[in-house]
């Protein structure tokens, strides 16, 4: 599983280390009904990128100020609503599996820090190092996220593993050299069924 390359874990938020997917879902049905999107449009993309990404996407052809203001209320909608948002199975353990190996982490979302921040809050997790959609140019799938996460632990790229759930995370983490662990039936160098499964075969690894 190439585990033992590993120097450094950049980690999804929203559906890998916080399971927010009923407020997630919540506030896009929301913002759908209000801006008349179909849910089937756009259920396919709700995870995983930025939600100006998502709102670009679907509302093709509408002004750039419209764009701005529709992707603002789509944040305003996901802000207060922490709702069931908890940890995922197996991140507490995760994490502290990392920590134990002294393997240094942080995680790395499409969500903005506001929003990070209060579902990382709700599920008791403290990252030693966040990073967001406001600190990079462009969202997942571009590589620059984790990019910037793995020039912040002082990782190469290539000595980084990514966990992720989404296609756009997926995608980013490859076209950023990482190794991908993928969660969710998703197609990466790894694939898990769930992070207990990670944890596994990480105390499985050797000590350095």
């Amino acid at each position: 599983m190439r585990l033992d390359r590993v120097r450094a874990v950049l980690l999804d938020m929203d559906g890998t280390l916080v399971d927010s997917d009923a407020a997630v879902e919540r506030a896009w049905r929301t913002w759908a009904g209000e801006y008349g999107v179909p849910m089937d449009v756009l259920r396919p993309r709700m995870h995983g990128s930025p939600a100006e990404t998502t709102v670009r996407a679907v509302l093709t052809g509408a002004p750039p100020e419209v764009l701005a203001r529709a992707a603002q209320r789509q944040l305003e909608l996901q802000y207060d609503d922490l709702t069931d948002v908890v940890a995922t199975p197996g991140a507490p353990e995760l994490l502290a599996a990392l920590d134990a190996r002294g393997l240094p982490w942080a995680v790395v979302t499409s969500a903005d820090r506001r929003l990070a921040a209060g579902r990382l809050g709700a599920a008791g997790i403290v990252a030693p190092l966040l990073i967001t959609v406001e600190d990079t140019p462009a969202g997942k799938p571009s590589p620059l996220p984790f990019l910037a996460g793995a020039r912040a632990l002082g990782v190469e790229p290539s000595a980084c593993l990514v966990v992720e759930d989404s296609v756009p995370g997926v995608e980013a983490g490859r076209a950023a050299g990482a190794v991908v662990a993928a969660l969710r039936g998703l197609d990466g160098d790894i694939r898990l069924r769930d992070l207990h499964e990670l944890v596994t075969e990480l105390r499985a690894v050797p000590a350095n």
